[in-house]
């Protein structure tokens, strides 16, 4: 897992490596093992390592092969590479390094651009052909891994955060009116390609993009999940014990490709319980599993030991359990926004910030739930709007837009009103082929779309921040395919994850399985009061966010007078989602500005 950068000029002119450091610098918290730089030609690339395979200098990036003319900057993990590496070498290759990152070098020299398609992981990379003068980039199925790009100027910069890109300067920092909308409807989601920045970019998930040094540009889609019934109709239990043995197969993946100890963050929820059984279940002995709590507020418990507790004790794990006090969450806050790569309205985003500061001094990966309840269907809305009457656009909004467009119209400034840009986005995705029932289609847009820039995106950003590996096996390619598949009725079952359910039921806690649904609370963050709206009503209130124009101040006086009565359908703070992006422009933007 690693933080990579690079700049392709088609200008005549040399990348500045200058620049590149700068770049660079600000990857170091992603990769504290080992920097290194590569350039050649109009091409420089920078990398900063963090060492979970091959732990040798073999395997330190950029990883540069003279006999293919080939040079690479990669972040991420193949699973499949050892399978991979036997057939490659089958086909007459050789290595001189143990680990996945070298397979991908030779899979792109055997395969071309197709070598995307055979790899199993989380990945994004990007590697300089010099014979045929173009860079080849890449990003996984599910956006695991970040790669965010600008293009201007006679130049083509990426990098695994905006901060880096920022830190290049060039970068158009204008507000995207379109993303604006998306990120305050779709509770902080901006669908690739676009960001919250006019002059930053991000590749998506499933795609590759090829540039040459004319800077003209190839955009490739590789991977679709289809949704559809198989030709032969299974029973219950064959769903049950095909979604098991994938699941088997998943988490024994992200145990098993690893020169270092693996952890699991244990929330106390089903799903991250469910995985410290199946690690169990495979054999796996002295597990390590982590969970943080908060303070309590009268409407919400702030935290799950209750039920994380019971996971430790019947499997003994090796448990170390973080209890944040409140002034922590907000003196630490700002380091975790420095850390975003954008804005995030998740009120666990300083929870995963706080626990992967501690984590990180145990274990450089961890398994993580992340993915099931999109996969599985556990959330409340799905039955919700399976119930609701209409277009499968207006069942969608009832039940998940933060604000309908009334309501943006009447929050943003003059500048930003435009049309509903977020119900045609989400029109269009719902009717896409291949998808059998409402539900199926609904699944489908949360786990290609909506769940890369919402808990997977945060996850990435608050673990690799102190230089941890997250590993997800719920986003497990093949396992979400199968998942597709399976009848709505085994997922939506028994309030949500039936199938799960099933699968835990006598290897994880009764109280587990059958708890309500939790969300990994920060109630502070949620119930805006004292210190908390204090802070919120300084920055909302502050010159450079009336300067910035965003918020109309008859929105913003609104929110400030019922700061605990306005939430959103899925029960976020709206003014914590206004203070949150403003902050994020404040200490991320306006900073990177002034530096310039």
């Amino acid at each position: 897992m690693c933080g990579i950068c690079g700049e392709l000029r088609f200008d005549g002119r040399s990348p500045d490596l200058g620049l590149l450091a700068r770049m660079t610098a600000r990857l170091a918290r992603r990769g504290p093992d080992h920097e290194g730089s590569y350039s050649e030609g109009p091409l420089a690339f920078g990398h900063r390592r963090l060492a979970v395979i091959d732990l040798s200098p073999h395997s330190n990036q950029p990883l540069v092969d003279q006999e293919l003319d080939l040079a690479l900057v990669f972040n991420g993990t193949i699973y499949n590479y050892p399978q991979l590496r036997e057939e490659l070498r089958g086909l007459g290759y050789h290595f001189f390094s143990n680990g996945d990152t070298e397979v991908i070098l030779k899979a792109y020299a055997a395969w071309g651009e197709a070598c995307v398609e055979r790899l199993h992981g989380m990945f994004a990379f990007a590697i300089w052909d010099i014979e045929r003068g173009r860079l080849f980039m890449a990003r996984d199925r599910f956006g695991i891994k970040p790669l965010y790009y600008s293009h201007a100027r006679g130049q083509f910069r990426f990098a695994s955060s905006t901060q880096a890109l920022l830190a290049a300067g060039d970068v158009n920092t204008d507000i995207d009116p379109i993303a604006l909308h998306h990120q305050f409807t779709l509770h902080a989601v901006i669908p690739a390609p676009r960001t919250i920045l006019r002059g930053i970019r991000k590749l998506a998930p499933g795609h590759c993009l090829t540039i040459d040094t004319q800077g003209r540009r190839t955009l490739r889609r590789y991977w679709r999940l289809t949704a559809t019934r198989p030709a032969q109709a299974l029973s219950e239990h064959e769903w049950t014990e095909a979604i098991h043995a994938a699941l088997r197969e998943s988490v024994r993946k992200r145990i098993q490709i690893a020169d270092v100890p693996v952890g699991v963050l244990l929330s106390g929820g089903l799903d991250s319980s469910l995985l410290v059984a199946l690690l169990a279940e495979a054999g796996v002995n002295d597990l390590l599993t982590f969970s943080v709590g908060f303070e309590d507020q009268p409407e919400e418990k702030g935290s799950e030991f209750e039920y994380s507790d019971q996971v430790v004790e019947r499997y003994a794990t090796k448990h170390h359990k973080y209890r944040i006090p409140n002034d922590q969450v907000l003196k630490r806050l700002p380091e975790a926004v420095d850390n975003m790569a954008e804005p995030m309205f998740g009120q666990d985003a300083v929870a995963f910030y706080l626990l992967s500061e501690q984590v990180s001094k145990s274990v450089k990966v961890v398994q993580s739930g992340q993915g099931a309840d999109e996969v599985f269907g556990g959330y409340f809305w799905y039955q919700n709007m399976v119930d609701e009457q209409g277009s499968d656009l207006d069942r969608f909004r009832t039940h998940y837009f933060d604000r309908d467009h009334p309501e943006f119209l009447h929050m943003v400034g003059s500048p930003y009103v435009g049309p509903d840009y977020t119900a045609a986005a989400i029109a269009a995705r719902l009717a896409e082929a291949d998808a059998d029932e409402y539900i199926d289609r609904v699944l489908r847009l949360d786990t290609t779309m909506l769940i890369v820039d919402d808990p997977v995106k945060r996850v990435d950003n608050m673990t690799m921040a102190w230089g941890l590996e997250a590993r997800v096996p719920f986003l497990d390619h093949e396992l979400v395919e199968l998942a597709a598949r399976m009848p709505p009725e085994y997922k939506l079952g028994s309030g949500g994850k039936h199938v799960l359910k099933r699968i835990a039921r006598g290897i994880v806690p009764d109280a587990v399985i059958d708890r309500p649904k939790g969300y990994f609370p920060v109630p502070a963050l949620k119930y805006v009061r004292g210190e908390f709206l204090d802070f919120m009503r300084d920055i909302v209130e502050s010159q450079a966010c009336r300067e910035r124009g965003l918020y109309q101040r008859s929105y913003v006086k609104r929110l400030l007078a019922n700061p605990e009565g306005e939430h959103t359908r899925i029960l976020g703070s709206k003014l914590w989602h206004l203070t949150l992006l403003e902050y994020w422009l404040q200490r991320n933007v306006d900073t990177a500005g002034r530096a310039q």
